[in-house]
């Protein structure tokens, strides 16, 4: 797909990893297919049959002992065991280490910066 073919205004890190969606006191263990400063997209192991698709979700990443990111989830859409979700909050401190992940995986820091103004209008 050429970019000008592309409508996606951020830039999507491929990042396959294990990670835990949860709403309240439930759990889901997942898989991380790629993340951005606006959303992700989770694969389970079985097709999504929550319902509750206007709740917000927490995502958490751990992407070393000491380092994890945290995100708000609401669920854009959900096909099969895939669902594509949009980034409602970040903390600061997941933000810094998004920052960093998707700076290592696009190789340049003017592409994210771009994303970073895209997301602030």
């Amino acid at each position: 797909m050429t970019e000008d073919n592309d409508k996606r205004h951020f830039h999507r890190c491929f990042y396959k990893k294990s990670a835990t969606l949860s709403l309240g006191d439930q759990q889901w263990d997942c898989e991380l297919v790629d993340i951005s400063i606006h959303g992700c997209l989770l694969r389970f192991n079985e097709t999504w049959a929550s319902q509750d698709l206007d709740s917000i979700y927490t995502l958490n990443l751990e992407l070393s002992e000491e380092k994890s990111i945290t995100m708000s989830l609401s669920i854009s859409h959900a096909i099969d065991n895939e669902i594509g979700c949009k980034c409602e909050h970040i903390d600061l401190d997941s933000i810094s280490e998004l920052r960093r992940l998707v700076e290592l995986n696009l190789g340049n820091s003017d592409f994210l910066e771009r994303d970073l103004q895209a997301l602030s209008h």
